[in-house]
C-alpha cells in the first residue's frame, strides 16, 4: 500500500513539473551563439526580457511569474546573449546591430510561436521597443521601468556604464563593477552590452500601432520618464506600482497591472466575435 501511495505521489510530481515547464535548454543563434530558454505553462505565449545584471531566473523570484501561469498564458524566459547561461561572446559583432531582438525572434521562430506578448523591464524594456520596431507578431507589450532617456543614442547613462564596466573609471558606479565581480558575472560582455546597447528614435516609437503598458515605480527615478515614453507611443496605457527600480517589478501591483493588461487583448477579440 505505501509503495502504491509513493508511486501515486511521484506521478503526481512528474505531472505538475511537465505542466511547470514544458521545454527548456539551448538552441544555437546566429553565428552559433547558444541561448538558454525555458518555457513553462501552456496558453497564450508570453516572453519576459530581464534586465541588466540579471538574467532569466530573475523573473521566477516575481509575483508576475506565477500570475501568468495561474492565468493559464505560456511563460517564455531567455537568458539574452552575454547573461545566465547562454553563450558570452566578447567580439564587438556579437552585439551590435539588434542581436538580441534578432535572438528572440530566432528562438520564437525554433518554438514555432508566431503571435506573443512581451513584457521587458529596465534594459528588457529597451530591447522590447526593438521587438515593437522590428518583429510584426508582437501583439502587445510591456516596458516596466523606462523612460524616454533610451532614445537618445548617446544616453549618458549608457556611455557611463559602458566607461565604468569597461575599465572602472566612473567613481560612483565603482560598487556595480564590484559587484559584476564578485558574482562572477562576465564584466566584458556586459559592457558590450552596453557599448551596443540599441536605441529607438522617437519617431519610430511615435508609429508603433501595438498596444503598449508603460509602468513603473512610485519612487522609480532611472532611466527619465515614463509619461514621456507613453506620451511617445500611440497606443500607450500607464501604470504605477509601489517600489524603486530594483524592487517594483516583484510587487503583485505590477502582476495585476500586466495581467489586466495582456488579458484586454481576450475581451476585445471576444467583443468583436460577438458583434
Amino acid at each position: 500500500m505505501m509503495k502504491k501511495i509513493i508511486a501515486v505521489i511521484i506521478l503526481i510530481f512528474v505531472a505538475k513539473f511537465s505542466f511547470a515547464q514544458k521545454d527548456s535548454g539551448y538552441f544555437s543563434s546566429f553565428e552559433k551563439t547558444k541561448i538558454y530558454y525555458e518555457v513553462h505553462g501552456d496558453g497564450f505565449p508570453v516572453l519576459l526580457v530581464h534586465g541588466f545584471i540579471v538574467n532569466s531566473n530573475s523573473w521566477k523570484h516575481t509575483a508576475l511569474f506565477d500570475s501568468l501561469l495561474a492565468n493559464n498564458f505560456k511563460v517564455i524566459l531567455i537568458d539574452l546573449r552575454g547573461n545566465g547561461k547562454s553563450d558570452k561572446p566578447h567580439t564587438d559583432k556579437a552585439y551590435e546591430n539588434d542581436a538580441e531582438a534578432k535572438d528572440i525572434m530566432l528562438l520564437l521562430k525554433h518554438l514555432h510561436i508566431k503571435n506573443y506578448y512581451a513584457v521587458g523591464y529596465s534594459r528588457g524594456s529597451i530591447i522590447t521597443a526593438r521587438l515593437l520596431a522590428l518583429d510584426k507578431n508582437l501583439q502587445r507589450a510591456v516596458m516596466g521601468g523606462m523612460g524616454a532617456d533610451f532614445t537618445n543614442p548617446n544616453w549618458p547613462r549608457r556611455i557611463m556604464f559602458y566607461h565604468a564596466l569597461a575599465a572602472d573609471t566612473v567613481a560612483e558606479l565603482h560598487n556595480m563593477v564590484q559587484y559584476v565581480q564578485k558574482s562572477g558575472l562576465d564584466q566584458q560582455a556586459l559592457a558590450l552590452m552596453q557599448k551596443y546597447q540599441p536605441s529607438t528614435p522617437k519617431e519610430v516609437l511615435q508609429k508603433i500601432k501595438t498596444s503598449v503598458l508603460v509602468i513603473h515605480g512610485t519612487e522609480d527615478v532611472d532611466n527619465g520618464s515614463a509619461d514621456e515614453l507613453a506620451s511617445l507611443l500611440p497606443n500607450a496605457e500607464k501604470a504605477l506600482c509601489p517600489g524603486d527600480h530594483n524592487h517594483a517589478a516583484a510587487t503583485p501591483e505590477f502582476a495585476s497591472a500586466v495581467i489586466n493588461f495582456l488579458k484586454q487583448s481576450e475581451a476585445e477579440l471576444t467583443n468583436i466575435h460577438l458583434r
